[in-house]
Formats: C-alpha cells, sequence, structure tokens
C-alpha cells in the first residue's frame, strides 16, 4: 500500500520490526547490505532515473509478503517490481508491463547484482494458468500450456542464499560474459561488443547443438586463469580489469568458462524441447519434461556449480518419493527445489518428503505451509485501487 504523504519529500516504507525512512531525492542503496528495503528503492529509484524526475513527492508504504527470505523465489526481485510499479501508480504516470519489467531489471543492478530480468519479466507478465517462455531482445513472453494430471511442488532447502551478498552468481555472469567474447573471437567476431553467449549464436546464425559444438572447439575444460583469457583476447591484464570484469570480480583467479558455456546452451535447449513437448502432449508429456528437469539440475551441479549439498539431498529425496523430475531454482547455492509430481501422489509424496527432510532433522523451519507446497502458474503484479466514498 503508498499512499502519498502530505507536505513530503521522503520515503518511508514499513515492515515490522525493521522500518526505514530516506529523503526521496537522495536515493542512496548500499550494495554492501543487501537488506530488504535496498529493494524497494532500487525500483523507486529505477523510475524517477527513466523519467529523469526531481523534487519528488514523498510516500508511506506499508510492505507485507509471504515468501520465505533468501529462498531463491525471486522475493527480492518482486519487491523490486512492487516498488517500482507502485511509484509509478503514485505519480500517476503509465508504462507497458515490459517496459516495467526492463526498468526493474536494470534498477536492481543498483545493488549489485548483475541478474538478467528473467524475475522482474515474470513479475508483470505472468497469467493466470499458463507457464511463459520468456525471451530477450525484444523482451516477449509465450504462453505455454502445462500438462494435466502433474504439479509443481516447492521444496525449500531451507539454506538461505541472497545473490547480492556474495559474489557467486556475478561471477557466473562474468564466466559466461567472457566465454562469449573467446568464443566470438575464435569465430573472427567483433568480440568486444559482444556481452552475452546468446549474442554469439545470434551473429553467427546457428543452432544451439551447433554452439555446443563450437564450444567444444574454442574452448578447453582446464579452468583459465585471467593471464590466459588476456592471452586469448590479446589485452593486457589493466584493461581486462577495468573494461570487462565488475568490480567484484576482479580479484577473481580463475574462470571455467567452457562450463559455464556448456550450461548456458545445454539449458536454452532443454527450455525449448519443454516448450515443443508441451505443445505435442504425448502420453508420456510428464515423464518426458521430468527428464528435462533432473538433466537441468546436473548442468546445474556440475557445470553451473550452483547447488549444493542440501539441495543436492532435498532433489533425490524428491524423485525417490513420486517426482518425475526435480531441479533447484532460483539463483542457487541454497533456496528451492522445483518438482514435477503427478498429482495422484501428491498427498504421500508432501507427507514423505515432509518426514524424510524436515521432520529427520534440526532445520529451521517456521511454516510447513511456507517450506513445501504445490503451485499453480498465477498471475503477475496489479494495482488494486479502493474507492472512496464522501
Amino acid at each position: 500500500m503508498a499512499t502519498e504523504g502530505p507536505a513530503m519529500r521522503r520515503v518511508q516504507v514499513a515492515e515490522h520490526p525493521r522500518d526505514f525512512s530516506t529523503s526521496a531525492n537522495n536515493i542512496q542503496i548500499d550494495k554492501t547490505k543487501p537488506l530488504w528495503h535496498n529493494y524497494f528503492l532500487c525500483g523507486f529509484k529505477g523510475i524517477q532515473e527513466h523519467f529523469g524526475l526531481s523534487n519528488l513527492t514523498g510516500m508511506n508504504c506499508l510492505v507485507d509478503g509471504n515468501i520465505p527470505p533468501s529462498s531463491g523465489l525471486s522475493s527480492s526481485s518482486a519487491l523490486v517490481c512492487c516498488a517500482g510499479l507502485v511509484t509509478l501508480t503514485v505519480l500517476g504516470m503509465n508504462l507497458s508491463k515490459v517496459e516495467l519489467a526492463e526498468i526493474c531489471a536494470k534498477s536492481e543492478r543498483y545493488i549489485g547484482t548483475e541478474g538478467g530480468g528473467m524475475d522482474q519479466s515474470i513479475s508483470f507478465l505472468a497469467e493466470e494458468g499458463t507457464a511463459k517462455l520468456i525471451e530477450f531482445s525484444p523482451l516477449r513472453a509465450t504462453d505455454v500450456k502445462l500438462p494435466s494430471g502433474a504439479v509443481f511442488v516447492i521444496a525449500n532447502s531451507c539454506v538461505e542464499m541472497n545473490k547480492a551478498a556474495t559474489s557467486h552468481f556475478n561471477i557466473r555472469v562474468m564466466e559466461c560474459r567472457l566465454a562469449a567474447k573467446l568464443l566470438a573471437k575464435y569465430r573472427g567476431l567483433q568480440w568486444d561488443e559482444v556481452l552475452r553467449l546468446e549474442e554469439v549464436q545470434a551473429k553467427l546464425g546457428v543452432s544451439l547443438e551447433e554452439m555446443l559444438w563450437i564450444t567444444e572447439d574454442a574452448l578447453h575444460p582446464e579452468p583459465y586463469s585471467p593471464e590466459e583469457v588476456c592471452r586469448c583476447l590479446e589485452i593486457s591484464l589493466q584493461e581486462l580489469r577495468t573494461q570487462i570484469l565488475s568490480p567484484n570480480t576482479q580479484d577473481v583467479l580463475i574462470f571455467k568458462l567452457y562450463q559455464r558455456a556448456k550450461h548456458v546452451y545445454s539449458e536454452a535447449t532443454r527450455v525449448l524441447r519443454f516448450k515443443k513437448i508441451c505443445e505435442e502432449a504425448p502420453d508420456n508429456t510428464v515423464q518426458l519434461l521430468g527428464e528435462l528437469m533432473n538433466q537441468s539440475h546436473a548442468s546445474c551441479r556440475d557445470l553451473c556449480e550452483c547447488s549444493c549439498p542440501e539441495l543436492d539431498q532435498l532433489v533425490d529425496i524428491c524423485r525417490k518419493f513420486g517426482a518425475q523430475g526435480s531441479r533447484l531454482t532460483g539463483a542457487g547455492w541454497g533456496g528451492c527445489t522445483v518438482s514435477l509430481v503427478p498429482a495422484d501422489k501428491l498427498t504421500s509424496f508432501l507427507a514423505n518428503v515432509l518426514e524424510a527432510y524436515y521432520q529427520r532433522s534440526d532445520r529451521n523451519v517456521t511454516s510447513e505451509k511456507q517450506s513445501l507446497f504445490a503451485t499453480k502458474p498465477g498471475g503477475g503484479a496489479l494495482v488494486f485501487l479502493e474507492a472512496q466514498t464522501m
């Protein structure tokens, strides 16, 4: 809820027990402390800077939510999107959902996370009853009809991971960027203009399968040192650090470029395969989709290296008790798994996973309903305006 403050020039956000207040015209976001209110400020600042606004009217906001913090369920991005939408509404201005998603994806980087925009896009573009295939450049979302007879179940590993609080996530982003540049140079492209692995594929005009073959030829499985990256790109170490690496990756000693590129291209292949299976809807749809999810987790664990022992254990338990497929979701290194479970096995699945993972340990589960639950596609961010009567 947000209201304009009379004669105010402040943003005040309240979430018991840590209230926060700051000047609306001097937003400072502390990258060293990814506290909840800094994500709200990202969304506010994103709208402010997009329109070039100054001398803003302040507002009072009450923030509430039921997503477990640092659980990999996009609560931080959802808060950024909420703040952006609230700010836009209070100012009486309008943007399309696509424009809002792009602004919020960009503005979350104020807190130091080099995210790509998936979370913000689904926060605005989601529609009840359908999954979405999200593509970028330009941003667009396509409906994907999920199979009947199966449900997705979220299970929290209870290992908290705030991606803005560590460099793990940004290192993976940078490894992908370096891999893209080396692949581009290998194929004679203007490598210094390339930032993403997708750009290499697009510029070459080849399939994802061909990009996997090119990766095998161009990159070696052994980690690259910064010095080797510099030799490959024919640049100095100073140029690498100041022109390519982000501030929190300048001291990284090894980069696993082959593994990260293999993960990205194979994961993109699985996404398109998932969509195709949903469209064709063969008799064994749920089994095929589950196999793709299992392959995805293996790739996250072995190539992207963004899993953790607790996530791997939870995935194994979910598969043991009836999930056709199970994988980590979110940034990784903790957070949640998502499992595809036949509807007729849901009750026994929930009971068995609850006992095997949660009740047989001393994990601090604040609420079973927040730690293990079935879910279905819901709608994106909305503004509810309450009519006032005189």
